[in-house]
């Protein structure tokens, strides 16, 4: 498998609503485990399409700790769908980015979801009460198939807080493009 380039706050492909995914076929699911291997190379929870300048989606994740003896749980998503459970609450939560790196900020988010999505074996899976990381990832890659980032979302207060890095990601990001 390969090691993907992550794509950078200011990146177009980050902001682009991304096609459904019609057909499993051998080549998008070694494009999975390419993403799965660029999450974890780059410590991350989650990785989408997008962030690897793929426009369709896919997404990628896996909220176990393997610093806390956890066994890796990776799962490969295709076309996902969420909602907030009926007795869902909003939750704030210290997100991060691999396409934003060293910015976090508290994001809220429903803390209960119900999930859909079609595996890498092209069967249809649906949980209900997912909590924890999972559901926050999903929420959060989930985003990144419409365009929107953790950033977008944050408070005003952070927001202030981090204009000059993210105007300055922005501009890096650019450069590296001309390249």
């Amino acid at each position: 498998m390969a090691v993907l380039d992550i794509t950078i706050y200011g990146d177009q492909a980050l902001r682009v609503k991304c096609k459904p995914v019609t057909e499993i076929t051998p080549e998008l699911v070694a494009l999975a485990h390419d993403m799965l291997d660029t999450m974890y190379d780059a410590g991350g929870v989650g990785l989408a399409a997008p962030q690897v300048a793929k426009d369709m989606r896919l997404v990628v994740i896996d909220p176990t700790r393997p610093d806390e003896d956890e066994k890796p749980a990776p799962r490969i998503i295709f076309n996902p769908e969420w909602g907030a459970e009926p007795d869902s609450e909003d939750v704030p939560y210290d997100e991060g980015c691999l396409s934003v790196p060293d910015i976090f900020c508290n994001v809220y988010r429903p803390g209960k979801i119900w999930i859909r999505y079609t595996n890498e074996l092209g069967e249809t899976v649906e949980e209900h009460n997912v909590e924890g990381l999972l559901c926050r990832c999903f929420q959060h890659e989930t985003d990144h198939l419409d365009g929107k980032l953790f950033v977008d979302v944050i408070s005003t207060a952070d927001r202030a807080l981090n204009r000059s890095k993210l105007r300055d990601m922005a501009k890096k990001s650019k450069k590296a493009k001309k390249r």
